[in-house]
């Protein structure tokens, strides 16, 4: 079965300070976005890099997901960590990702140019560093997430099929 990693990196709502409401917001836009069965594995973590990182390996290495999506911690802030995290896992380092979901977020805020976004590969894992507001999120997927299926196809993930009323993933056509 599809197992996808929702990871939350952040100080207060792991304090009980505030909500968690970047988890949710992926989570609700991948219930409605993937068609074929799947999982959800979600983490609430603090700002910071090993426990990040920690959360990141046991995600690929022990609950083998082939997706896994973090929002928070992605700024310029001190306590910002998690690109840092992300890469300290990586087998491979996904530079478009990261180059198209600031302009994607750039087209509604100018503030993105300040957003560190990444995504790696950690063997058959996709890690992808999201924004931090569910609205930003929404905004990111919507457009990003054609070519996520793709992408976990070629590192020898499970399928992940798309709800087209929602979004058709790209693949090539086969010749």
């Amino acid at each position: 079965m599809l197992k996808i990693g929702i990871v939350t990196v952040s100080d207060r709502a792991f304090q009980g300070i505030y909500e968690d409401l970047g988890g949710p917001a992926i989570k609700n836009w991948l219930e409605i976005a993937v068609a074929n069965k799947w999982e959800a594995i979600t983490k609430l973590v603090p700002d910071e890099q090993d426990v990040i990182s920690e959360a990141l390996i046991e995600l690929t290495d022990v609950q083998n997901c082939s997706l896994i999506l973090t929002t928070g911690g992605t700024g310029p802030a001190i306590r910002d960590v998690t690109p840092e995290a992300t890469l300290a896992v990586a087998d491979k380092v996904m530079d478009g990702f990261g180059e198209r979901m600031r302009s994607i977020s750039l087209k509604y805020v100018p503030t993105a140019i300040l957003s560190r976004q990444t995504a790696v590969i950690r063997k058959q894992s996709l890690i992808i560093n999201l924004p931090g507001q569910p609205k930003s999120i929404k905004e990111t997927l919507d457009e990003l997430f054609v070519v996520i299926p793709y992408c976990v196809e070629l590192i020898g993930g499970s399928s992940i099929e798309t709800n087209p009323e929602v979004i058709t993933a790209f693949r090539p056509k086969q010749k």
